[in-house]
């Protein structure tokens, strides 16, 4: 769940509906940024970000739940993250996104060079779409993080948008 520019009280709201959603369906709920809102969401875990709160404290909130943290394009930052238990490593952005600023430009070559290093989990990021995504898992990404081509799709709607990545 990203959710940046809501209040604390809509975030709970929707959070909890999405909780919902997620359990009914089998899938993990991670959330954004802010391991106090995964506790209090029950979520699965949550998404750390660089300029986010550390790994040791967000593990204090939320025990052993799942914690990813953003490498951008970084073997450094993964190397990092791999030492301090990270249970996924994301990069990205591999391509431009309306979703955010691109301030890191990631390659697959950074997908290899980090799958030599550890068997964590990789999660792409960034305007992945149904023209692209394949070249990812080929590059050995492990999971896709896919918002705006979703969401934010002007030809599809959310649903004919994830068909179209089958």
């Amino acid at each position: 769940m990203r959710l940046k520019n809501y209040s604390l009280k809509e975030k709970i709201l929707i959070g909890r509906k999405i909780e919902k959603i997620c359990r009914s369906n089998k899938v993990k709920f991670i959330v954004n940024d802010d391991p106090w809102l995964a506790k209090k969401l029950n979520a699965d875990g949550c998404h750390l970000g660089q300029k986010d709160m550390n790994i040791y404290e967000a593990r204090k909130i939320t025990g052993n739940k799942i914690i990813g943290i953003t490498c951008h394009n970084s073997v450094r930052l993964a190397k990092i993250a791999i030492k301090s238990k990270a249970n996924y490593l994301a990069f990205g952005a591999f391509y431009s996104s309306k979703t955010k600023k691109v301030k890191f430009h990631a390659t697959t070559k950074i997908l290899k060079k980090v799958k030599k290093l550890t068997k964590i989990p990789i999660v792409a990021i960034g305007g992945i779409n149904s023209s692209n995504y394949k070249n990812l898992l080929l590059n050995k990404a492990n999971f896709l993080a896919i918002s705006g081509y979703i969401w934010n799709n002007k030809k599809y709607k959310p649903e004919k948008a994830i068909k179209l990545l089958k």
